[in-house]
């Protein structure tokens, strides 16, 4: 595996997770539930964006509140925040980086 290759390209995480009571809050169809995919991806403006689908689904969804600024932090750090928040439920959206 080369790095720079790797960098050359958008960052981008990708994990499945189950979504707690109340579920994840999409811009487009609202709120979903169940088992997830959920990709956060660096874009080249400083900012990530976070969409999810049902999993093994065709669709993907934004994550309301996606896209948001990392302002210093990790895309991993956001990456993980939005999985515990959706693991949490309850509407879960964009975790805040400010």
């Amino acid at each position: 595996m080369n790095a720079h290759n790797q960098a050359d390209q958008s960052e981008r995480l990708v994990n499945q997770v189950t979504a707690g009571p109340g579920g994840a809050m999409t811009i487009e169809v609202g709120v979903i539930t169940g088992d997830l995919t959920v990709a956060t991806t660096r874009q080249p403006d400083g900012q990530a964006t976070i969409a999810i689908q049902y999993t093994d689904a065709d669709e993907w969804y934004t994550l309301t509140g996606s896209p948001t600024p990392l302002s210093g932090h990790s895309l991993k750090d956001l990456h993980e925040a939005a999985l515990a928040a959706i693991q949490a439920g309850g509407g879960a959206q964009t975790p805040t980086t400010a």
